[in-house]
């Protein structure tokens, strides 16, 4: 079972949030009760459609985006990823206008998968590191200028 759950985890990732983006396999991967925590969002996305919501939202503010898997991890209903997304800054992101800065974000995302169904994730990426690298926050350099 943890082998599949690993291929779903990675599923979501690379065919939501990567490549050309196929957001309608979300009502495939994701149960309709799912809950996803994710820490730059003031609150919790919910469902199919919530996830399809958020993935527009990335896609269109860095529409080259490219997810690579760099390790996972699974144990019973759990998977752990680890995850590198890099892409342009070449659309609005939560009301910041594209500066078209390159952006290379290293995250965690840890999924709980029930019946084959994604039932809730946990993210923690470098949303602080994101924000520098598109110039919407000052980096400790620039700060101290």
């Amino acid at each position: 079972m943890s082998e599949e759950n690993k291929a779903i985890a990675r599923r979501a990732l690379e065919e939501v949030f990567s490549g050309q983006g196929n957001l309608d396999v979300a009502d495939e991967l994701f149960a309709p009760d799912y809950v996803g925590h994710d820490p730059a969002s003031l609150e919790d996305i919910r469902g199919p459609e919530g996830v399809k919501e958020f993935g527009s939202m990335y896609r269109n503010a860095f529409p080259d985006v490219q997810l690579s898997v760099q390790e996972q991890v699974a144990e019973g209903d759990m998977v752990a990823t680890r995850w590198i997304a890099s892409g342009t800054h070449q659309g609005d992101l939560m009301g910041i206008a594209p500066t078209g800065n390159r952006v290379t974000v290293a995250g965690t995302s840890v999924e709980r998968i029930v019946d084959g169904k994604i039932e809730e994730t946990w993210d923690n990426y470098d949303a602080l590191g994101m924000m520098q690298q598109i110039g919407a926050i000052p980096s400790p350099e620039e700060a101290q200028a």
